[in-house]
């Protein structure tokens, strides 16, 4: 099962858990339960549920001395086709700036238009 399948057969809790383990960008799971105002036992469930899914990842670690795991979300995948046009690249990638009076994204249109 793909992980946009997996999203959207979660549950609220779930829903919340992953929104705060991604918008973190990793998280204690005793923060994790007391962040989403849970039980530890149902931050536990949300956890192993997430986990089950590949939604996340999690590693063992000791935390404020005691043992617990440290989740961080799992790598999506990603559609790389959406910076494709045919079989070429977008010409900004990787730009931190684009010069808006700049004609490169119109050659590069243009050349498509063309190509075929």
């Amino acid at each position: 099962m793909s992980s946009a399948a997996s999203e959207a057969d979660l549950s609220d809790g779930e829903r919340a858990g992953l929104e705060l383990i991604r918008e973190s960008g990793g998280i204690h799971q005793s923060d994790f339960w007391k962040e989403l105002d849970v039980s530890s036992r149902k931050g536990s469930r949300i956890v192993e549920s997430l986990f089950e899914k590949n939604l996340i990842q999690r590693e063992e670690t000791v935390y404020e001395g005691h043992n617990t795991y440290y989740l961080t979300p799992a790598a999506r995948d990603l559609d790389f086709s959406l910076l494709m046009a045919g079989d070429q690249l977008s010409p900004f990638i990787g730009d931190e700036e684009v010069d808006p009076h700049d004609d490169t994204f119109s050659q590069w249109v243009m050349t498509l238009a063309y190509e075929d």
